[in-house]
């Protein structure tokens, strides 16, 4: 794929957005019901393509992709008219007789580049708000997952026109070649290495950038939290897609008090929830490839594992595995973990755990398990971190009515929802003011009656 190509499709969508057909809240509405459809007819073949590249059970697969993306349409559909409505905001007097209204539009031509773990979701997901916006989309799957990737281009090539969504597919060189190109928003999700390139290929355009990244989001279990409700829900979150999951709880921080109870605790719902043989058990995932099945069971250290440590290298399985008595200085807390391996540290008091966070780059995520609510105030108060959970872990992204995003290292902005629709629209304020009068203290030459006359009004 040469870069003429990427130039042509670019510049083919430009041309499409300048008609303004976009822009009209029906044509918005019609095409997200377009992507329903679409997404419900491919549902048998992105079943098989997620199967292919994770081994992912229909039940995950709906429940954390094609479901909450159609859920999201749906929402979006709803609320949409209300959205896009110019928004009045009051004017002050100094500018009477005036109305001050804000004008959502769209920006143009984005580019949305998706991850591999949840290729489906995270690539449907920011382009329904781009389409409710009313954008034109280029879209950049990742290679990692060929047969999801393939589903989706040939879902989006059935049902709409490519000079207005489009899907491109490539490695590296492909990133490069659209990091190029001059598109009015770029919103990308994926490691902060790669962010840090995004966002500098942004720059040079002056293009506005959402960055969903990730980090090594902690899981505080104190000595106040119910410890078999927090297991249950700690392994959930952790094993969802074996791990590979950009808000999974990376390690657990457990006060030294029920540290013992809580491991033995997790190692009982793990058991309870894929059996004895995991390797055979249908709900357990695969790693996506062998890079980074390499990666993860190096992680792992074999004196510290006290559950699983099982791999399989032809298979890409790495089991679930609980490692105790970790330090900062192992090697599975060096890096964001991506997998299914659950390091364990222990702390004795809460303040040095807000103290060891915010001396660590600020996370993607934070779950807190306890009752404590004086404990809790001061970690939501004095700990920054892009959203979470008390007492549970993942299920705050899967609320539509709040924005999910990062903070500094894990990234910047937000979406879902009416969210989204405000990430890909620009935000355009217009003061209209009546002609049948007009103050004319405003004008030149000016005297101290005027000065006297603004200092009441701007005070």
């Amino acid at each position: 794929m040469g870069w003429l190509f990427l130039r042509e499709l670019v510049e083919k969508q430009r041309n499409y957005f300048l008609t303004h057909e976009t822009k009209d809240l029906a044509f918005r509405k019609k095409q997200l019901k377009l992507l329903r459809e679409a997404i419900q007819k491919y549902e048998t073949r992105l079943f098989d393509g997620l199967n292919k590249d994770f081994r992912k059970s229909k039940f995950e697969t709906y429940e954390t992709e094609i479901g909450m993306a159609l859920e999201e349409i749906r929402y979006t559909i709803k609320h949409l008219s209300r959205w896009a409505k110019p928004k009045k905001r009051p004017t002050p007097l100094a500018h009477f007789k005036s109305t001050s209204r804000i004008y959502s539009e769209p920006y143009g031509v984005v580019l949305v580049m998706s991850p591999w773990n949840y290729p489906f979701l995270l690539t449907i997901s920011p382009v329904i708000g781009a389409m409710a916006a009313g954008n034109c989309v280029v879209v950049k799957t990742s290679r990692y997952v060929p047969h999801t990737s393939s589903v989706i281009k040939e879902m989006i090539e059935e049902y709409f026109d490519p000079k207005y969504i489009t899907v491109v597919e490539g490695g590296r060189d492909v990133n490069t070649a659209l990091l190029a190109e001059k598109f009015d928003y770029i919103f990308f999700t994926g490691s902060p290495t790669v962010g840090k390139i995004v966002m500098e290929a942004g720059a040079k355009n002056l293009t506005p950038v959402t960055l969903e990244l990730g980090g090594k989001s902690p899981c505080i279990v104190d000595e106040t939290a119910n410890i078999k409700i927090a297991a249950k829900r700690i392994i959930w979150g952790k094993l969802v897609n074996a791990g590979q999951t950009c808000v999974a709880p990376d390690y657990i921080l457990a006060h030294k008090s029920v540290k013992n109870q809580l491991v033995e605790e997790l190692k009982k719902v793990i058991t309870s929830y894929y059996g004895e043989n995991i390797y055979e058990s249908p709900d357990f995932p695969r790693i996506v490839n062998e890079k980074h099945y390499n990666r993860v069971s190096g992680l792992i250290n074999k004196d510290k594992v006290v559950f699983g440590g099982e791999t399989v290298e032809k298979d890409n399985y790495v089991s679930p595995t609980i490692m105790d008595n970790v330090i900062w200085d192992d090697d599975v807390m060096k890096e964001e973990i991506f997998g299914p391996l659950i390091p364990v540290l222990e702390f004795d008091k809460i303040k040095d755990v807000i103290a060891l966070l915010n001396d660590k780059p600020k996370p993607l995520a934070l779950y807190y398990f306890s009752t404590n609510k004086s404990n809790i105030n001061e970690v939501l108060k004095k700990v920054s971190y892009g959203g979470g959970c008390v007492n549970d872990t993942l299920v705050h992204l899967a609320n539509i009515n709040m924005p999910f995003g990062g903070v500094g290292n894990s990234g910047m902005g937000g979406y879902h929802g009416i969210d989204s629709f405000r990430t890909f629209s620009h935000h355009k304020s217009v003061l209209t003011k009546a002609m049948w009068i007009d103050i004319p203290a405003r004008y030149p030459p000016y005297n101290e009656k005027d000065l006297k006359t603004i200092r009441k009004l701007l005070k």
